[in-house]
């Protein structure tokens, strides 16, 4: 048994020839890449670690020095897309010259139903 198929040349209809036969390549990304939203409190903890950051006027280079942490590392905890143990988030807390309960109390608070 025959098929034939009739291609348009634009990537929504390669996408979609791709998706229903199954094959997969190289250079055709059929399934987009989508994350899972951020938890929100991964959110406000990023928010508080940038907002302690910038009040002192630090960058992520000089944060990621201080506290000993990757710069990329540092951005996906700023960003809500990484959860940080606890140790990070002492390092993180010291490199800021604050207590780490600061960083948490507005989690707590938002949460203490």
């Amino acid at each position: 048994m025959l098929y034939s198929i009739s291609i348009s040349y634009t990537r929504t209809d390669y996408a979609q020839l791709f998706m229903v036969s199954g094959v997969v390549c190289r250079w055709c990304r059929c399934v987009p890449d989508r994350e899972p939203p951020p938890d929100p409190r991964l959110l406000s903890l990023g928010m508080q670690i940038r907002r302690h950051r910038e009040e002192r006027g630090y960058s992520l280079e000089e944060l990621a020095e201080r506290s000993g942490l990757s710069f990329r590392g540092l951005i996906y905890i700023e960003h809500g897309k990484r959860n940080p143990s606890v140790l990070t988030l002492v390092d993180i807390a010291a490199a800021l010259d604050i207590a780490p309960g600061e960083l948490v109390n507005q989690l707590t608070e938002g949460h203490s139903a």
